[in-house]
């Protein structure tokens, strides 16, 4: 078989696990499912595929502008009169997540940057596709991360059902997305925005680059343009995602699994801690804004969005705060990660040298 028919295969594969898993309701179905199809490959075929430096990059890229296009005029606007609680909330969730990352490499074998990675509440496609390059374990990072989503995507409507019964379901409004191929002027934009990111990201020694530039270019873009203006075509951000899982995946060995083994139960704690956090974090919020106490806790979950979006429309919360307060925190996550990241290999680079 040839290398272009194995790889066709591979896609044709991951195309139906992906589909699998979106039908279940998992969050990030491509890349998961691009990740458990690369994992199953490396440890049944080990060496036989391996993606190559610049098509990971041009899938950072890709993910870059997809981040960036979800920040909207629309959504600032939800928050004009409550930005300093949601600001502080923000940041807060981000020291949270690193305390929890400090607590986990110091209590496994985790490095510190892996475990800081793998905490960091939102965002767990773009974290996973900047990990490798900020000195990480990017499938260490890919298990803590899809793990959280799990948790939260099993718990939250759990948790509403119990605690939130009492409210009403909005009527649902139906959700259109444009053609899987999209629009030739779509690809022409994300092109242009990703190649244009990569570029100022290097000029201005972004850390990690080719995924932070396109992402900072398109939120300027998405906010300043009108609405709508800055859309990744599905095919593209699907084909993006699934090369970021491919490349996580397929550097698995067996011994690894092993250690993801061992690593499932203080990962579970050390997830449902944070989520515990955030609920604190959702109190302080309903309690210092218009938001009830059922959207604030929808707007502060840790992750899976998706499913917050979801039990948001059936309760009848504020979606527009939800969506708002989501969307913020995710770039927030995002863009002040690898700068945290980088100050700890700083700091533990110097404790290093100082110990010799």
């Amino acid at each position: 078989m040839t290398r272009s028919a194995r790889w066709l295969g591979l896609a044709a594969v991951v195309a139906a696990v992906a589909w699998a898993l979106d039908r279940i309701g998992l969050p990030s179905a491509t890349l998961f499912g691009a990740l458990l199809v690369g994992l199953a490959v490396a440890l049944r075929a080990p060496g036989r595929f391996d993606v190559a430096p610049r098509v990971a990059h041009a899938a950072q890229g890709a993910t870059g502008v997809v981040l960036g296009s979800y920040l909207q005029s629309s959504s600032l606007e939800a928050l004009a009169h409550d930005w300093l609680p949601v600001a502080l909330v923000s940041a807060a969730t981000l020291v949270l997540s690193l305390v929890a990352g400090h607590v986990m490499a110091r209590t496994t074998d985790v490095d510190e940057p892996t475990a800081a990675l793998g905490m960091v509440a939102g965002g767990a496609s773009g974290i996973v596709a900047m990990a490798n390059e900020l000195g990480a374990d990017d499938r260490i990072v890919a298990f803590m991360q899809y793990v959280r989503v799990l948790l939260i995507v099993l718990t939250t409507p759990l948790i509403v059902a119990l605690f939130f019964g009492d409210h009403h379901a909005a009527a649902a409004t139906a959700q259109t997305s444009g053609p899987f191929l999209g629009a030739p002027l779509d690809w022409l934009m994300t092109l242009g925005i990703a190649v244009a990111g990569v570029a100022l990201g290097q000029l201005v020694r972004l850390p990690v680059a080719t995924l932070m530039g396109p992402l900072l270019l398109a939120s300027v873009l998405a906010l300043t343009l009108p609405s709508g203006t800055v859309e990744v075509p599905p095919l593209l951000r699907e084909a993006a995602f699934a090369m970021i899982g491919l490349q996580v995946g397929l550097r698995f060995t067996v011994e690894m699994v092993r250690r993801l083994g061992r690593l499932l139960m203080p990962v579970l704690v050390s997830v449902m801690l944070l989520c515990i956090a955030c609920f604190g974090l959702a109190a302080a919020l309903a309690a210092t804004t218009g938001a009830t106490l059922l959207d604030a806790y929808l707007a502060t979950t840790p992750g899976g969005l998706y499913a917050v979006l979801v039990a948001a429309v059936g309760t009848g919360a504020d979606t527009t705060f939800v969506v708002a307060v989501q969307t913020l925190r995710l770039l927030v996550m995002i863009v002040l990660a690898p700068f945290a990241v980088r100050l700890l290999l700083r700091r533990y680079g110097a404790r290093a040298a100082a110990s010799r």
